[in-house]
């Protein structure tokens, strides 16, 4: 699972870092996960943790809501062997939306900015994860930091029309 330098790296085949995220992974679409590749974990993974987050939401959001950032998509104990990150792979933690699982781009066009960024955080870690229910991103945040190894980040863009 080495990168060919050795750096933990994440991708997708349907956006490059910082592309424009296809429909069919936003609420505009069928809102599948979109296909994530993992490449150059560092020696001693034993897992991996994936969190995608909107730091781009509306100001009238993070007032109601209070929070700063919008969290789509908590998944750990991703096994140490894995290439593509596909469904059924991890144990799905709580998006903001206090669900499991993925929930797609979504951004409300009638709020600056229009277009939002979406950012893939992926943690390769010395160890697995332990909650007893699904957790918050802080919570796997949290938990991870000990334990993490390497992260490294991916940026899609969305906005609807």
């Amino acid at each position: 699972m080495k990168g060919m330098d050795g750096t933990l790296k994440l991708t997708s085949p349907a956006f490059e870092d910082n592309g424009i995220m296809p429909a069919l992974y936003t609420c505009d679409g069928s809102e599948a996960q979109p296909p994530l590749m993992i490449d150059g974990a560092p020696e001693g993974t034993r897992s991996f943790l994936l969190i995608m987050h909107d730091p781009d939401i509306p100001a009238v959001v993070k007032e109601s809501r209070g929070i700063e950032s919008f969290d789509h998509w908590v998944l750990y104990n991703i096994p140490a062997d894995t290439y593509e990150i596909e469904p059924g792979v991890g144990i799905a933690g709580k998006n903001s939306a206090g669900k499991t699982g993925y929930v797609g781009p979504c951004p409300p066009p009638q709020y600056e900015p229009r277009e939002h960024r979406y950012v893939f955080t992926l943690y390769a870690l010395s160890g697995n994860l332990s909650f007893t229910a699904p957790p918050t991103a802080a919570e796997a945040r949290t938990a991870a930091e000990p334990l993490t190894l390497a992260r490294t980040q991916l940026v899609g863009r969305y906005s609807r029309a």
